[in-house]
């Protein structure tokens, strides 16, 4: 930051938002920024949508630094189904236009069309508010993961190639999903290595993680949002 050479990544240092928080000044050590819409946007998109506040899911597919930050399609396939057929509620894909082909890829291997693709459709304010509505959420590490931290919406995260020791979802309702730091998995001895492809061609620091042990993840946030609302 403020540097004309590029540096690594400073190892045991705080996140990275600390270092953009020295900058701006004045600010605590553990700001946890919220975001906000404006009154009413949330209730019309859900209107629009035929949704209820609470009531489904919304996964978050999409990293534009590439494949080493996404978690791969059929996991995030497997997840939404496991999500209906526990919960009985839809799973609403979000993301940019240019996320929209994974989105429709997961939502082709999900049965019975129990999930809608937003990704690509309509405003960032109205994926926003979708977010913001939404029971829980589900992402890579993001800016939609960082999206959901700051409407404190319960969330599970799932990380790759990153450090969620430098990026984490500031929310207290996040949980994170590090093969680093999961019991009873291989750890990975060039994790994290935050290059776009994976040297190795195996993706193993995401493939790694199972379905099952993301929606556990994401059931311990819920359970911490109603233990401990806001």
């Amino acid at each position: 930051m403020l540097l004309n050479e590029r540096l690594p990544n400073p190892v045991g240092e705080p996140p990275l938002v600390a270092f953009y928080g020295a900058l701006a000044g004045g600010l605590p050590p553990r700001a946890r920024p919220r975001l906000h819409l404006a009154h009413g946007r949330i209730d019309d998109l859900l209107a629009r949508c035929g949704l209820a506040p609470q009531a489904y899911w919304v996964l978050a597919p999409g990293a534009e630094q590439g494949a080493t930050r996404r978690w791969p399609a059929a996991a995030y396939a497997a997840l939404a189904e496991e999500l209906h057929a526990l919960h009985g509620q839809p799973v609403w894909l979000v993301g940019a236009e240019t996320e929209r082909p994974v989105c429709e890829e997961i939502a082709a291997l999900v049965h019975g069309g129990h999930c809608r693709v937003q990704a690509g459709a309509g405003s960032l304010a109205d994926a926003m508010a979708l977010i913001a509505g939404a029971r829980g959420v589900v992402s890579n590490d993001s800016g939609w993961m960082h999206m959901a931290a700051a409407f404190g919406v319960p969330q599970a995260a799932v990380f790759g190639a990153t450090s969620p020791q430098h990026t984490p979802p500031l929310n207290r309702h996040a949980r994170v999903l590090w093969l680093q730091t999961l019991r009873g998995v291989e750890h990975l001895d060039c994790q994290p290595c935050y290059a776009h492809e994976c040297r190795f061609g195996h993706l193993k620091c995401l493939s790694g993680i199972a379905p099952e042990r993301v929606h556990a993840a994401l059931q311990d946030a819920l359970a911490s949002s109603a233990a401990r609302p806001g």
